[in-house]
């Protein structure tokens, strides 16, 4: 059989599902040969509560059914040093990292992509919701024609080599096509529920996961002004913006309404909260990052203005970015942002076309110490 010329990370849901067949068919047209490969990326903790056995039998079920063979390769060492470390470190520093986005860049299109290539393949191909084209000698990602799907998000640190050798089948459906394209092809991920969060951590509840690594430390729950009103377990089990999982009960002398965290304070584990989704707390005008990556290889000026989200599903927001000296970027929003989050990524566009990204590192929130970042 001779080698195929596309690899479709399978990943058992109905999105890689959709893509495979889109690549088989284009196969049976005249078009390059198609295989699937199966990831496993996440060792067993024995728990149960990871999906992935369900997952590999339904993209070999898949597979069969498409009349395409599968691969299998095992990146748990890789994952675990690449992703899961940099994760625990970022939680442990009271950030609140994106492991998709690292998970992408170091794991999907850089070992899947090596492992392809072994195996003869000149491009892969993922069940993500983006697009690629080239434009002017350079190869662009582009926003999914179902904005309400789009992951270009997650693929912001992707590069010109790695664009030039991904397919992305499902840029240009609505997921209601890619349900139906299934059914009717007899797939048996056809109804499958969406997988929703990190593998590693399943159905679990989050804080339960994460003490396994990082222990509860128990400390102070105060308002900005400095009243004690609980206890919180952890400050890292907690992110900017949060309501859930306070168990902040009445409180005397303040009114009955709901809590949400507005600062934290690794240096002595103290948790800041106050009242109200409004909290003048939670806002900020301007944010600082990590060095950037640009998806052309440079940035498009020393300063621009362009749109950007600092969480997946934002809307786009109107910005000024300054690229700085150091590769950091200098942002600046035209209108104030809730909740904005360091350790979270922000991504930049031009309309449809993602620019790139960082990591925010600081931002001028109230409660925030963005001096260093400034600097």
């Amino acid at each position: 059989m001779a080698a195929p010329r596309i690899i479709v990370g399978m990943s058992g849901g109905v999105d890689s599902s959709v893509a495979a067949l889109v690549l088989r068919d284009a196969a049976l047209a005249g078009g390059p040969a198609v295989a699937g490969l199966f990831m496993t990326n996440w060792a067993d903790d024995g728990s149960g509560d990871c999906r992935a056995e369900d997952d590999r039998r339904d993209a070999v079920a898949v597979c069969g059914r498409l009349g395409l063979p599968i691969h299998f390769r095992d990146f748990s060492k890789e994952y675990w040093a690449g992703v899961f470390e940099h994760f625990l470190a970022e939680y442990a520093a009271g950030r609140t990292p994106n492991p998709d986005v690292l998970c992408n860049r170091e794991i999907k299109f850089k070992h899947f992509l090596d492992a392809a290539r072994e195996l003869g393949a000149d491009a892969i191909a993922t069940g993500h919701y983006a697009r690629v084209d080239a434009r002017d000698g350079a190869w662009r990602l582009l926003r999914a024609v179902d904005r309400s799907k789009d992951q270009s998000y997650f693929l912001h640190q992707l590069g010109q080599s790695q664009l030039a050798a991904t397919r992305f089948p499902l840029g240009g459906l609505i997921k209601t096509k890619v349900r139906r394209m299934a059914a009717e092809a007899g797939l048996p991920t056809a109804a499958k529920k969406d997988s929703t969060g990190i593998c590693f951590i399943g159905e679990r509840d989050f804080r339960s996961f994460l003490s396994q690594y990082l222990p509860a430390r128990p400390g102070p729950m105060v308002t900005p002004d400095g009243r004690r009103i609980g206890e919180h377990p952890g400050v890292f089990y907690f992110t900017l913006g949060q309501r859930e999982g306070l168990h902040i009960g009445g409180v005397k002398g303040f009114a009955a309404a709901p809590w949400f965290v507005v600062g934290k304070r690794v240096a002595d584990n103290t948790l800041i909260v106050d009242q109200g989704s409004d909290s003048p707390y939670l806002f900020s005008h301007r944010l600082w990052t990590e060095p950037a990556h640009w998806i052309a290889g440079a940035p498009p000026a020393r300063a621009f203005a362009c749109t950007a989200q600092t969480r997946y599903r934002q809307r786009d927001e109107a910005c000024t970015v300054e690229v700085r000296d150091d590769g950091t970027l200098a942002v600046g929003f035209a209108d104030p942002q809730r909740a904005v989050t360091p350790g979270q990524s922000l991504v930049l566009y031009d309309g449809e076309v993602c620019l790139g990204g960082a990591v925010i590192a600081a931002t001028d929130a109230p409660l925030e110490d963005a001096a260093s970042a400034r600097d």
